[in-house]
Formats: C-alpha cells, structure tokens, sequence
C-alpha cells in the first residue's frame, strides 16, 4: 500500500483533484465524509454537538445542520475549536481503521484532509504529500461564484484554516490550480507518475 495525504485550502480545486486520482484508481479516504458520518444522527459525536451548540443545528429529522454549524463556528474561533475536538478524533479513528483495511494491499490510498496542516502529518503513517494550491483571491472568488458564498463568509472561511505557506511546507508534491479543468487534470497526470515514483521506492 502506498499512502499519500492530500490536503488544500477550501476553493483551491482539492476535491476535483481527489476525484480525478480516484480516476486513476485511488482508494479515496475522505475526511469530510468520515466528518458528516461521525454527527449522524444517534451518534456519539452528534450528542456532543447537541449538547455543546443546542437545538439550533439541528434539524427536525434529529439531523444536523451543517449550514447553520458552519454559520457559527466560523464567526466564533472558540466554537471551532470546541466542535474540531468532538469531530476530529472520531475522523481520525475511522480514517485510521479504513487504512488498516488496505494495509495488506497494493493500491494507492489517498487520504483526502481538509485540515492536514492543522492536525499534522505524523498521525497518520504517510509515504508522502499533495498540496492542491492557489492564491488565496482566486479561491475567494471561486467560492463565491461556485458555490454562491457570501465574500465576507468566503473570507471567514479561509482565514479560519492555517496560513498557504504552513500547508506549502507540508508538501512532496504541490499542484498550482489556477487555469483549466483541462490542464488541472494534466498536472494530477504528473502527479499520478510522482505518485507510482512512491510505489517503486517501497518495492526496493
């Protein structure tokens, strides 16, 4: 199994990038699924939500509301933090228990986290990272022209993760997103070949 950790700040492309490495044939572990499936309904981590931020992230169904979430812990520093210590360690147990699944095997496993750079890269055995990159005005207008954000929300959003250069100095490989979905999908190509450089380095 080879291992490698993608992260990016929001707007930068990484989900797209994800997709097109799963095209390739990549496992994809994906840290913002494991994040929803850890506050379902009934779960542990949804109590403590309920519990920590009250019936108004919650839906009438019992789920929770991740639009009204977000509205708070990303205009209150000390929410967010209080919901990434419920949330995190139980995205962190199952990303752990789902890579040991694949340890005896020989795919490419790519674990797709948002927030590598603010938890780090040494909880989890990695053979290398990719940083999905771009400057920080252009994922502010692609978050407010794609998924309609207001700007101020937009720059709340990526002022709350940590700093460009902090994931920068992560990196083993960086894609620079800023052009076509036609030339992102040929840089993810050069990274697939970085990436079989991993598999051929663990076979020696």
């Amino acid at each position: 199994m080879i291992a490698v950790g993608l992260t990016g700040g929001i707007g930068a492309g990484k989900s797209t990038v994800s997709s097109l490495l799963a095209g390739h044939g990549a496992v994809v572990i994906d840290a913002d699924v494991l994040a929803r499936e850890a506050v379902e309904h009934g779960r542990p981590a949804w109590a403590e939500v309920r519990r920590r931020f009250g019936d108004s992230v919650v839906r009438e169904d019992g789920s929770i509301d991740r639009q009204a979430l977000a509205g708070v812990v990303f205009s209150d520093e000390s929410a967010r933090r209080d919901l990434n210590a419920i949330v995190h360690p139980e995205v962190a147990r199952a990303m752990g228990e789902r890579l040991a699944l694949e340890a005896s095997t020989d795919h490419v496993v790519v674990l797709d986290i948002p927030l590598l750079a603010e938890g780090g890269r040494d909880r989890y055995p990695l053979d290398g990272v990719l940083v999905v990159d771009c400057p920080v005005d252009l994922a502010i207008d692609r978050l407010v022209a794609a998924r309609g954000m207001d700007r101020a929300d937009a720059e709340r959003r990526v002022a709350a993760q940590a700093p460009r250069e902090v994931r920068l100095k992560l990196a083993d490989f960086v894609i620079l997103n800023m052009g076509t979905l036609e030339e992102l999908r040929l840089m993810v190509d050069h990274a697939w070949r970085w990436i079989e450089t991993l598999k051929l380095k663990g076979e020696t």
